[in-house]
């Protein structure tokens, strides 16, 4: 008999405890009751772009594509028919730190929609063929005479259309200046002639070593009983003594000593910029709070402070939009400002940007802001609770990003803990001028 571990965890906004089942072989089964029709099935492996190195960059999400083009008992497109047939919403995304594949569908009478997509979600987890006439022979990519429309081509069109994306372009060209060595420095789609050429005996590989017990995390959600649940997730991911592998781990990269600047140039009519700085690792939920709530008083919204000095309250038009963003990592999160602005006045906005940085580093916040984005937080996590999807989201990022739910149970305690004085800090620690990186792109009619 499999010996199962067994906790809870208090999951805010929910009015039962969230479930987590930790089996001998490593894989971790978590289950969320929330009373509806619809229920959710997920499935977030630790493993994206952070496993990658500059001869596969781009296989993470290679192989999430080719995840549902048939296993040993499903034909291609067979995931998608059976289950879209009943109303189901199927869908996957690769990001730095994960790849997580989900279904959301009306739990059908006794169940039975359910345990059908269990079947079908676990098949296509554990036993993927990833055949050869789905993927598409490797070809060169220069050559003008390759008519064939397979899976790695449908990866490379995507590539491609990504490149005449200005935000894309402008971020790439940040992230990439902003870490040394570490893997988030590369692009998660990869590149076109990595994809050209990337072998199925490459990808079979890549799915072996980080497809495996440990690194996987199931998530049930929705309005069914654990009791005859957690044994039928247990039934279906029958791992047959699939080995774990070693874990890698990789150097922190430090936030540069000195402003860095880039710049590079497109086929666009308006200028863009972003500043990016590095932060804490995902497990520090509080610093990483702070610097969302900073992110939140900075730039979201009409009512935020950027939006307000740089566009609303400003006489000389410079900006079009104005803005910030902040993602957390494993291995440390990114805090940006990002703005479109008239490219004549490319030196005018970099420095208007800047003074603002410098007005939050020598006063901070104040009471009134903090407590707007206390109450926002609070708000955005509450919402994010009213569906079995977004409850699933959050579970999995927690569990496979931060390693544990039990942070989740902190999480408003958290919010409503945070001073003044813990704001400032985090200023003075993660958002110093002298540690930003700049990455501005420009039309070409600008290039000297």
């Amino acid at each position: 008999m499999e010996q199962i571990k067994k906790t809870q965890v208090l999951y805010p906004y929910l009015e039962k405890p969230v479930e987590i089942y930790e089996r001998e072989c490593g894989h971790k089964i978590v289950f969320a009751y929330k009373k509806g029709a619809l229920i959710n099935i997920s499935s977030w492996v630790k493993t994206g772009s952070i496993n990658e190195n500059d001869e596969n960059n781009g296989i993470s999400h290679f192989l999430e594509h080719l995840m549902f083009k048939g296993t040993i008992n499903h034909k291609a497109g067979e995931f998608d028919r059976i289950l879209e047939a009943r109303g189901a919403i199927v869908n996957a995304a690769t990001w730095k730190d994960y790849t997580f594949y989900y279904v959301t569908i009306p739990k059908g009478v006794d169940d039975k929609n359910f345990k059908d997509t269990l079947n079908l979600h676990a098949d296509m987890m554990l036993n993927p063929v990833v055949p050869d006439n789905e993927i598409g022979a490797p070809f060169d990519i220069n050559s003008p005479n390759v008519k064939e429309k397979r899976e790695r081509h449908v990866v490379i069109e995507e590539i491609r259309m990504r490149k005449d994306q200005p935000w894309t372009s402008v971020y790439n060209n940040l992230n990439y200046q902003m870490y040394t060595s570490h893997p988030y420095k590369r692009d998660v789609i990869g590149n076109e002639q990595i994809i050209s050429q990337v072998t199925r005996e490459a990808v079979l590989d890549y799915y072996k070593t980080h497809y495996t017990p440990e690194n996987i995390t199931t998530i049930i959600a929705g309005d069914l009983n654990p009791d005859e649940v957690i044994p039928l997730v247990i039934k279906e991911f029958d791992f047959k003594n699939r080995k774990n592998s070693v874990k890698k781990t990789y150097k922190i990269d430090s936030p540069v000593s000195s402003l860095k600047t880039v710049e590079n140039y497109s086929q666009i009519n308006t200028g863009f910029i972003m500043f990016g700085w590095l932060g804490p690792l995902a497990v520090n939920i509080k610093d990483n709070t702070i610097l969302e709530m900073i992110a939140l008083i900075l730039g979201e919204g009409t009512s935020s402070r950027l939006y307000q000095q740089l566009i609303e309250k400003t006489q000389n038009s410079i900006f079009n939009l104005v803005s910030t963003d902040y993602y957390s990592f494993k291995d440390g999160g990114n805090f940006f400002i990002q703005a479109n602005f008239k490219p004549e006045y490319k030196n005018e906005a970099v420095e208007l940007i800047k003074k603002q940085i410098e007005i939050l580093s020598q006063n901070g916040v104040n009471e009134q802001e903090l407590k707007k984005a206390k109450k926002k937080l609070k708000a955005s996590f509450a919402e994010n609770s009213e569906t079995v999807s977004d409850i699933a989201d959050t579970i999995g990022y927690y569990m496979t990003v931060c390693n544990n739910l039990e942070c989740v149970e902190e999480y408003v305690k958290i919010i409503d803990s945070i001073t003044l004085d813990d704001i400032k800090n985090a200023i003075d620690g993660y958002l110093n001028i002298n540690n930003a990186v700049i990455s501005i792109l420009m039309p070409e009619s600008f290039k000297k």
